[in-house]
């Protein structure tokens, strides 16, 4: 059982640094594409945040691992691997093909596929309350705020110089962007944490009740942030350049409502959202504000495919993945 105790952490951590790679573009995409921050800056300073962002609380962790009760031993533990193994590989998929698909739905997708083939408990209401609910929620909360914020933008500078009010929100960018990659790792980087606490109540190694080990807030909020670091520049082309070219005060509103839904739904609600949702539909709110048609809706039209296929599509995988791991570790 120490054996696969220890697979599934190291899988977990694998998932976080996959999540940091392919979900760094939504904190800086909008940044690097305004010229607000060269990439490599844009690049370190998400990390630092999402490392950050990482410590600040549990509740979205002890949401996840709420989702699921895997029965104890090895069954429940290899429940878990599949669900994760599940994530990455759609994470993988999604990030070759440029989609800033959900890395938090592809991990719940993952672990209820896993969960339903195996015969093991879902908490549906959870799932509905605190995922497919926010899953529709948040973006066309994101799209109104980030749309409506513009337009106050505009209003309230319409006798500027636009050169001064651009050069004005570029270092206003350099905040919001921070604040945007402190409530990605506050979100994405518990994710892991509860999935490797969800394994460690399945060996017996902790009680649903414990608080989160230290050891799992740094291992997780580290491994995000080394992903983070190490890019994820296929993404950031689509967010920053294919959905619409933004100026900095586009980009500033858009990071701006993202952070602040962020922040909201983890302490507030406890909910995992997808941040990879908020801030593209908050790009596109932000966006509107020119005219409907300077959004590329096309291109909006495959990451809303990726969207809707990432919840099924990752449990599916993961389903394939626990009858695979049943038959090599014989298990009935």
């Amino acid at each position: 059982m120490d054996l696969i105790v220890v697979a599934v952490v190291l899988v977990a951590l694998v998932f976080d640094y996959t999540n940091g790679f392919h979900d760094a573009a939504n904190a800086i995409a909008t940044s690097v594409s305004t010229r607000a921050l060269t990439p490599r800056i844009a690049l370190v300073l998400a990390a630092v945040m999402n490392f950050v962002g990482a410590l600040l609380g549990q509740e979205v962790a002890h949401t996840v691992s709420d989702v699921i009760s895997p029965p104890s031993g090895n069954a429940g533990l290899v429940i878990v691997l599949a669900g994760l193994l599940g994530a990455i590989t759609w994470n993988l998929i999604t990030w070759y093909f440029g989609l800033p698909s959900s890395s938090s739905h592809a991990l719940i997708g993952g672990l209820v596929g896993a969960a339903l083939v195996a015969g093991a408990i879902v908490h549906w209401p959870t799932i509905v309350d605190k995922v497919l609910i926010p899953m529709v929620a948040s973006p066309l909360v994101g799209f109104a705020g980030a749309f409506a914020l513009m337009l106050a933008i505009m209003w309230i500078f319409r006798r500027r110089s636009p050169h001064k009010v651009f050069r004005g929100f570029r270092l206003s960018q350099t905040v919001s962007a921070a604040a945007l990659a402190l409530g990605h790792g506050l979100q994405d980087a518990q994710k892991t944490m509860g999935v490797i606490f969800l394994a460690l109540v399945a060996s017996g190694h902790a009680q649903a009740g414990d608080p989160l080990p230290l050891w799992v807030i740094i291992s997780a909020a580290s491994a995000i942030s080394l992903g983070t670091y190490s890019g994820g520049w296929r993404i950031m082309r689509t967010l920053g350049r294919r959905i619409i070219h933004l100026d900095p005060a586009r980009g500033f509103a858009a990071e701006s409502v993202g952070a602040t839904i962020l922040y909201t739904t983890a302490f507030v609600w406890h909910a995992p959202i997808s941040t990879t949702h908020l801030i593209t539909s908050a790009i596109m709110g932000a966006g509107a504000t020119k005219r409907f048609s300077a959004v590329r809706w096309g291109v909006a039209r495959s990451i809303l495919v990726a969207w809707v296929l990432t919840f099924p599509a990752a449990g599916v995988v993961a389903a394939g993945v626990y009858m695979v791991l049943t038959a090599v570790f014989q298990m009935p």
